[in-house]
């Protein structure tokens, strides 16, 4: 009789989380007919429970926040700070809502949504909520713009590690020091221990740089600077997970995951339109891994002016790079003279390089170069190209003096 009565018990707070969906009421003559056959099993099942003795009121207790859903009466009080994210749904915000103590159920949040026409029109960010507050309170907090915590800074493609952490420092008042200290450490800002596995056998230094994503954030007040970049870090795998990026790098580039993420942040250094990138990682895998330059040296420029800025020098254009820093063998991001790519990445990368260095087009390119000022890229096979390559780059005025000598 109690299977009849379908009086299943689903979790009274939560209610049926990750199981909502919008639903069409079945109506009869118009009307819905879901309370009175709520109101009869409610009714059957104290008829079945009447015998029972004392244990029969925490049978009621059970059956009553089935059909009645767990919710707050007042406005609440204190003040917490939540976060709307990319994606979620009603579920998921009213779950994030239920952890932080805000709501008393998710299902609360949920029916409360449902009955307000402008919950669609809730934003992505970070709102300031009380505890304990009433469902449908709670839903007109979310949909009041004063109630969003409006604190965005933005890390543009290709921005290196020091230079973020300027940034942040600029938006937050926190020390540049304390994001170097934060750094320090990748794991604890959750970067897995597999991404520094490499597949060419260089020793790599477990470095931050690469995995702090480049993007729009919304800094809660009072975050710290591990807090912070952490949220950078969390990013950074989201979009790799969705991309199916370790995988399929591994799989169909037959590389490892972190010599594929440094192959993208060379393409991202490099090149200036994300057309480019793809085409760029081709050359990178072809001078690195497909034996056709001698040393399988890169050769790149871009790793050169890395090392200075980590030196908090400036960087140069190559007509300005002298021979001593170009070859220097103290420089562990030399490419011109040390063969494979460099012991880390040298730029944090966006999606447009990941997905590059990802899935490259078939070519047998071994240079790149940038032939004029606007930052297009030119590609060669061999040497007669490059040469050809370099004159544009003369003639463009990207090159001059002695390197537009032939």
């Amino acid at each position: 009789m109690i299977d009849d009565l379908d009086l299943g018990f689903d979790d009274p707070e939560r209610g049926e989380k990750g199981r909502h969906r919008r639903r069409a009421v079945r109506k009869r003559n118009g009307k819905s007919g879901g309370g009175a056959k709520t109101v009869f099993a409610l009714l059957m099942a104290l008829v079945l429970l009447g015998g029972i003795g004392g244990g029969a009121y925490i049978g009621f207790d059970r059956i009553r926040n089935h059909f009645v859903t767990p919710d707050y009466a007042g406005p609440g009080s204190g003040e917490v700070l939540v976060q709307v994210k990319k994606g979620d749904t009603l579920t998921d915000i009213g779950n994030t809502l239920y952890d932080a103590g805000v709501v008393k159920s998710t299902k609360a949040f949920i029916e409360a949504a449902d009955a307000n026409s402008r919950s669609k029109n809730i934003q992505v960010g970070s709102y300031k909520v009380r505890k304990q507050m009433k469902a449908a309170d709670a839903v007109t907090v979310l949909l009041d713009p004063k109630s969003r915590v409006v604190n965005g800074v933005t890390i543009p493609e290709g921005t290196i590690s020091l230079n973020i952490y300027a940034i942040l420092s600029k938006e937050t008042k926190i020390p540049v020091a304390e994001f170097k200290k934060a750094a320090e450490d990748p794991a604890d800002l959750g970067v897995p221990d597999f991404w520094f596995k490499r597949g060419d056998k260089k020793k790599s230094p477990k470095s931050i740089e690469g995995f702090l994503y480049p993007s729009t954030y919304e800094i809660p007040p009072k975050a710290t600077a591990k807090q912070i970049l952490s949220m950078m870090v969390q990013q950074f795998l989201g979009v790799t997970q969705q991309i199916d990026f370790v995988d399929r790098v591994q799989k169909e580039r037959n590389i490892s995951p972190y010599e594929a993420l440094i192959t993208a942040s060379i393409a991202q250094a490099e090149a200036v339109d994300p057309k480019d990138f793809p085409k760029v990682s081709r050359v990178i895998y072809n001078r690195v891994y497909a034996g056709k330059i001698p040393c399988n040296c890169l050769g790149i420029d871009s790793g050169i002016n890395y090392w200075l800025r980590l030196q908090g020098k400036d960087p140069k254009d190559s007509n300005d790079l002298l021979r001593s820093e170009i070859n220097d063998p103290k420089n562990p991001y030399n490419t011109h003279d040390v063969p494979g790519l460099p012991i880390t990445p040298i730029s944090n990368p966006g999606e447009d390089a990941l997905k590059g260095a990802l899935d490259p087009p078939q070519g047998d390119w071994i240079f790149f170069m940038t032939v004029d000022q606007k930052g297009t890229m030119g590609y060669g096979r061999n040497d007669a190209e490059y040469t050809q390559l370099r004159k544009t780059m003369c003639k463009n005025k990207v090159l001059t003096g002695e390197l537009c000598r032939f």
